[in-house]
């Protein structure tokens, strides 16, 4: 049966320019898994997979000759659009069900508090909520769907996985100290898909989470109750106000410090900002802290290079 897949497979690929070149076929429990010659690997089933999980959204704004907005599946790029999305250009009011039918299912990414809201920060936008957690927490996926992006982005987001949902969403799951998914990985809501940390242009653990609908971010406490951790409502109603003018998907954003000085407003939480000449020895002798115990917090390595004006949690 491993042959015939294989035999299939490279009558797929014939002809097409493709870079990788499949070696082998293996027999799992989630299907049969193609081998490249690159050491990268795929499911059968996900070769040729073009990112559509809601055919009618799909229709309607891609296919559609006034909107052709434009959404790809990506592994390797945040926003797939190219900048092309402006969703302040949208004529109608789009009815989305947040909770279909087949996928009716919601889960908290995090139990944390809310530590940084969606909107202006400190001159720039944050495009999306801040959570709070320990290092080591667990994240899951909010609603059903396929992983498209998990690795380190070094645009400020450090380990970052973006999930693409039925019902037409992305969620974005930044600062992650660890993945537990991989691109093209199917996953239900509630299943975990990454630890909490502090990677990327973070000061303090906590979760960056962003809601984008085909590249725009919007305020996520427009579809979710983040106290009561659950979905404001099972539809939600997609309408150009839900996106500020402009918005391109690369705008900058700020990620960090801010979202920091809240959660220790919050949370009793100390910090130090690092000086020059000093070391995580000498930072936790000042603070009657030990490294050990500073690696944890902050979600680094004993060896880890640490940048003056960095600010390091120390309580």
């Amino acid at each position: 049966m491993i042959r015939i897949y294989f035999l299939f497979l490279s009558i797929f690929l014939f002809g097409k320019s493709f870079a990788q070149t499949p070696i082998d076929t293996v027999e799992t429990i989630n299907g049969p898994l193609v081998i490249f010659n690159d050491r990268t690997w795929q499911y059968l089933d996900d070769i040729g997979f073009d990112g559509i999980l809601n055919p009618k959204l799909n229709a309607l704004l891609v296919e559609d000759t006034f909107y052709q907005f434009v959404q790809t599946w990506e592994h390797d790029v945040c926003y797939t659009s190219d900048r092309q999305n402006d969703l302040s250009r949208l004529r109608d009011t789009l009815w989305l069900c947040v909770l279909e039918d087949q996928h009716s299912e919601f889960y908290p990414p995090v139990s944390g508090i809310v530590t940084s809201r969606y909107g202006y920060r400190s001159g720039r936008y944050h495009n999306g909520i801040d959570l709070d957690l320990e290092t080591g927490d667990t994240v899951y996926s909010c609603w059903s769907g396929k992983i498209r992006y998990a690795k380190f982005n070094d645009g400020g987001f450090g380990n970052l996985v973006i999930v693409r949902h039925y019902n037409g969403l992305e969620t974005f799951y930044a600062h992650l100290s660890k993945l537990l998914v991989v691109p093209d990985q199917d996953v239900t809501a509630g299943e975990p898909i990454g630890l909490g940390g502090n990677t990327g242009r973070s000061y303090g653990s906590h979760l960056h989470f962003e809601v984008r609908f085909f590249d725009a971010p919007l305020n996520p406490e427009e579809i979710i109750d983040f106290e009561k951790r659950q979905c404001k409502d099972e539809n939600l109603m997609v309408h150009k106000g839900l996106f500020r003018p402009g918005a391109k998907p690369t705008d900058q954003e700020e990620h960090g410090e801010s979202a920091t000085h809240t959660a220790v407003n919050n949370s009793n939480r100390v910090y130090y900002k690092v000086r020059s000449g000093d070391t995580l020895t000498a930072i936790a002798a000042r603070n009657k802290t030990t490294v050990s115990k500073l690696c944890q917090l902050n979600g680094i390595r004993p060896t880890t290079t640490i940048q003056i004006g960095r600010s390091l949690r120390v309580r």
